[in-house]
């Protein structure tokens, strides 16, 4: 009797374990399948990780591109100047770049769009030091200006100075690469064009200093999306486009109601963020970024682009629709 119920047991924890085994089985199957079925998008930064990017660590850890049904992955490139020609080139689908650069690259005819945004506003600006005499742009005249991209920075200062009744001859422009806080500090230049205002502003506070940023947008150049999302044309009319920039949409949806849950989102497997600089530019771009990134405002885009052309930037403002699109 003993004998069989034993029997019995054994026989009913066999059964159990098979049943066990069989249900691992079919949800490795399950998950297995889940994960084949996830689109594969490659996204280029427009540089090194940085708070700018936050809303796509945050979807990212929020899983909000595999709801979405996509396997995202982020790539940091060596030259920023290489994320578009990549995308064009169909290396990658997707890249990080900027509303001005968009404008030259179509007139270049590279085939690229504009499908969503990531910061709205600009971010770069006229820097000097507080304890400066160069109290407005006017006091420029007989300065030396640092700069570090020839070409559209150079026509963003002669903009902002013939506001102030001042020519591009009346400063002495000074190439200082990307050193701009440093020549600043050195006393190599009095200004530098091309300081970001969530960053070199930060940079300059936490060695000391205090620095006057004049903004861009309010001494005669039309406001621009600062950072863009641009694919290769072609391929537009795939819906994993549409479903990534929904995946932002959320990231930053989550971002602005849970900054400190986000921080710690974007830090998470990536301690050497987590340093004074990016804690305060942290803050500083909440406010910058696209609320709806999928939204796109023509008027405002033809508006630069006839700004770009009078300036000799690009040949002519040509079709918006052609290279900056609202993805259905």
């Amino acid at each position: 009797m003993n004998f069989k119920k034993s029997f019995a047991s054994t026989i009913s924890v066999i059964g159990a374990l098979c049943i066990f085994t069989c249900l691992i089985s079919i949800t490795n199957t399950v998950k297995s399948s889940e994960e084949e079925q996830l689109e594969k998008i490659t996204v280029f930064l427009d540089w090194f990780i940085n708070p700018d990017h936050a809303p796509l660590f945050v979807a990212l850890e929020k899983g909000y591109f595999t709801d979405a049904g996509l396997e995202v992955k982020l790539i940091s490139p060596s030259d920023a100047n290489d994320p578009p020609k990549l995308v064009a080139a169909g290396i990658g689908d997707i890249a990080i770049s900027y509303q001005p650069q968009l404008h030259m690259q179509y007139g270049a005819g590279i085939p690229i769009k504009r499908i969503g945004t990531l910061v709205s506003t600009p971010l770069n600006t006229l820097l000097t030091l507080s304890d400066s005499s160069i109290k407005s742009i006017a006091d420029l005249k007989g300065k030396k200006v640092g700069y570090s991209v020839g070409g559209f920075e150079e026509i963003l200062l002669g903009a902002m100075l013939e506001k102030h009744g001042l020519k591009i001859s009346d400063v002495t422009l000074i190439n200082v690469n990307f050193s701009l806080s440093p020549a600043l500090l050195s006393g190599q230049v009095d200004a530098v064009i091309g300081a970001y205002r969530n960053f070199e502003l930060n940079q300059l506070s936490i060695e000391g200093h205090s620095g006057k940023a004049f903004y861009l947008e309010e001494e005669g150049i039309p406001a621009y999306d600062e950072l863009i999302f641009i694919a290769r044309t072609d391929d537009l009319h795939e819906g994993k486009y549409r479903r990534f920039i929904d995946s932002i949409e959320r990231g930053v949806q989550f971002l602005i109601n849970h900054p400190k849950d986000s921080w710690k989102l974007f830090i998470k497997g990536r301690p050497e963020l987590n340093n004074e600089l990016n804690i305060r530019a942290w803050a500083d771009t909440l406010p910058r970024f696209a609320l709806r990134p999928g939204a796109l405002d023509l008027n405002r885009y033809k508006k630069f682009a006839n700004f770009m052309a009078s300036r000799g930037l690009i040949e002519k403002p040509g079709v918006v629709e052609e290279y900056a699109v609202e993805l259905d």
